[in-house]
């Protein structure tokens, strides 16, 4: 009886499927309920973003110390993510006019929590690390990010690999958003520091490894993976490449060598314009 009313009435047909999925995500995260409460809340929020920018192009902006030898106030003119603690350019008078901002590292969001809620561009943050930290605003778009198992994940809405850098989970995002091309700057790909990779530290002194000197001065920061990295950045080159789209790599002196180069002036040429929305 039942089956014959859900044929005769689409909604209710489309809500016994609703129904069905709830149970299965339930059933199937039983021992996660962070998740499922990522998935019943603010999954669908995310969907607005699926293809949002299809066959366009954009800049992913790191946050090396070669962001100080770039004139950066043309990217005003692109579509950008800019990661983590960017926000500390725009105390430099520097207006990005920054398009997204994306962070997943549970000590930046905690550091950067009230700064986060204040700012006024798109934001993906890890719902994990973020739920506790920082506020639903309007804003802030949670993501369901975990270190593993390693994987490109080209639907937002599904869970999204770190992959040990928040720049392979900004081209995680660029990818579901239908960017053709990404190009990258200030991904240097070297770090001065002693220690094992992962290792939280205390950073007492000067940060020479960002472009601020007070980037983690006097907080606890997280040694970079930087062999892990390399893995989730080949694996983006994969999946870019498999769709006929392309990362290209502007940044300045940067060590990285698993994408095309280019120089940040061709990158500006090359990169399309954003339209006023």
């Amino acid at each position: 009886m039942l089956t014959s009313v859900q044929q005769r009435d689409p909604a209710l047909k489309r809500a016994g499927r609703q129904l069905l999925t709830y149970l299965r995500v339930y059933l199937n995260n039983r021992h996660d309920p962070l998740y499922r409460e990522w998935y019943y809340r603010y999954r669908s929020q995310l969907e607005q973003f699926r293809d949002r920018h299809k066959g366009e192009d954009c800049f992913i902006i790191g946050n090396g110390p070669s962001l100080n030898e770039m004139d950066l106030e043309p990217l005003s003119r692109h579509h950008t993510f800019g990661l983590n603690k960017i926000y500390l350019m725009f105390e430099r008078g520097i207006d990005l006019d920054l398009s997204y901002l994306v962070s997943v590292n549970p000590l930046v969001i905690e550091q950067s929590a009230e700064v986060f809620e204040n700012m006024d561009c798109e934001m993906f943050l890890s719902y994990s690390a973020a739920h506790d930290q920082v506020r639903p605003l309007d804003h802030i778009n949670y993501i369901y990010s975990r270190g593993g198992p390693y994987t490109f994940q080209g639907d937002l809405t599904q869970r999204v690999c770190e992959g040990h850098t928040v720049t392979f989970v900004a081209m995680q995002i660029a990818y579901f958003m239908g960017f053709r091309r990404v190009f990258l700057i200030g991904v240097d790909h070297s770090f001065q520091a002693e220690g094992d990779p992962n290792e939280t530290q205390r950073m007492d002194s000067d940060d020479v490894n960002h472009f601020d000197p007070d980037y983690f001065k006097g907080d606890d920061w997280q040694l970079p993976d930087l062999e892990a990295s390399e893995l989730s950045y080949h694996l983006a080159r994969f999946f870019y490449r498999r769709d006929g789209r392309q990362i290209l790599d502007a940044t300045v002196g940067g060590e990285l060598d698993i994408y095309p180069k280019t120089t940040y002036e061709e990158a500006l040429e090359r990169c399309s314009l954003k339209e006023r929305r």
